[in-house]
């Protein structure tokens, strides 16, 4: 699905962008049951409209709401579903099988086992309401720029949600936990495309550890993506596929994408998963998505080789700016990312966009507004010069 009345290269986000110090406060009473989710939403509201403003201001064409609400990119869906509880990594490791070796994993990776919170199934998951249609609405009142809805993917929030030792009381297995997650998601997709969503991002980061970590059977940290796998790499990418197109499948009259990358909890390069799209490519261009949003500014996304002779193409997002740095990409870097994905993909297929989020985890933003916004403004110029090539 075409998007009418972007322009040729649009810019827009990730999703995420760092929360304000009274939105972390508010956050925090809200977790410990201070504030109802009432009270923190109308918080919230001023942040998200502080989000958009920064947005707006740097040139973006399709904007998303910061995802200021959320603790992170997945574990929001406590406040919207019943069965579902908030646990810190750290209380996690009360059901891990080896805990030294979890705990191992968590230093080595850089991840604060206290500052990042799991969604972990106790129950019957049943919807309380919308998952993010609230979200969408909201910011619809406030901008007449199209929008961008995230949703965590179907395999991340099965695969991190269930804990064995306490899911498994209520779903004996992932795979029963899945059709769940899947019937609400894509009730959720169509309610967006009902309202009048334009775009629909499911973020799926968790498969590139898949592809990565292949000898990984135990506990593992990818984006807070806690449970085992089954350790074989085919058959847990066969799995996300499946999910996916089960959500999208035969939904039409809105844009849908699925968003990978290597995580967002941390600026040290040696903590965060390396390597190419390559064993992951066929899976993701099977879905049944019109998206792949890629990161692609950092050297440990490797090239765009990926691509080359496959006979379908999906749009691609393209990640042209790191989140996790300090120093601002300069234009020129920018077109230059453009210039070799179009060796691949026409001008017309080519959504531009930071890698990752600027506050995937509220409690650990990659960088302060003030420098996303830097990085925004780049993408934007670098865009007016490729409309003037290209055009």
């Amino acid at each position: 699905m075409t998007l009418a009345g972007l322009p040729l290269f649009p810019v827009t986000v990730v999703g995420s962008w760092p929360r304000p110090p009274y939105l972390l406060e508010a956050l925090r009473s809200r977790q410990a049951g201070r504030i109802s989710f009432q009270e923190f939403n109308r918080v919230a509201d001023r942040a998200v409209l502080e989000a958009l403003k920064y947005q707006e201001d740097a040139g973006v064409d399709l904007v998303s709401d910061g995802e200021q609400r959320r603790d992170n990119f997945y574990s929001f869906v406590v406040e919207k579903l019943e069965g579902v509880r908030l646990m810190s990594l750290g209380e996690i490791m009360n059901y891990v099988e080896d805990k030294e070796a979890y705990d191992n994993i968590l230093r080595s990776m850089d991840a604060p086992a206290f500052s990042i919170h799991n969604p972990t199934v106790v129950d019957r998951v049943e919807r309380r309401g919308p998952i993010a249609l609230d979200e969408y609405q909201f910011l619809r009142e406030h901008t007449s720029r199209p929008i961008k809805i995230t949703l965590p993917g179907p395999y991340l929030l099965t695969r991190s949600m269930w804990v064995k030792g306490v899911s498994d009381a209520v779903y004996p297995t992932q795979a029963a936990l899945a059709q769940d997650i899947v019937a609400m998601l894509r009730e959720e997709l169509i309610a967006l495309r009902d309202e009048g969503a334009e775009f629909v991002q499911f973020d799926e980061p968790v498969l590139t550890d898949v592809a990565f970590n292949p000898e990984v059977k135990e506990r593992t940290f990818m984006c807070a993506s806690m449970a085992a796998s089954s350790g074989d790499p085919m058959k847990e990418l066969v799995m996300a596929l499946r999910l996916m197109n089960d959500i999208t499948r035969g939904v039409d009259g809105v844009k849908t994408g699925v968003h990978v990358c290597r995580g967002n909890w941390s600026r040290k390069e040696d903590a965060l998963l390396r390597g190419d799209y390559e064993p992951i490519v066929p899976y993701l261009l099977a879905m049944d998505t019109d998206q792949l949003v890629l990161e692609y500014a950092t050297p440990r996304a490797g090239d765009m080789d990926s691509f080359a002779n496959r006979k379908k193409l999906s749009e691609i997002g393209l990640g042209v700016v790191n989140p996790r740095t300090d120093q601002v990409e300069d234009p020129e870097f920018v077109v230059g990312m453009v210039e070799k994905a179009l060796a691949y993909f026409s001008p017309s297929q080519i959504y531009l966009n930071p890698d990752c989020g600027f506050g995937t985890f509220a409690e650990r933003p990659m960088n302060p507004p003030e420098v996303a916004f830097k990085k925004l403004q780049v993408i934007s110029e670098a865009a007016r010069q490729l409309r003037e090539t290209y055009s």
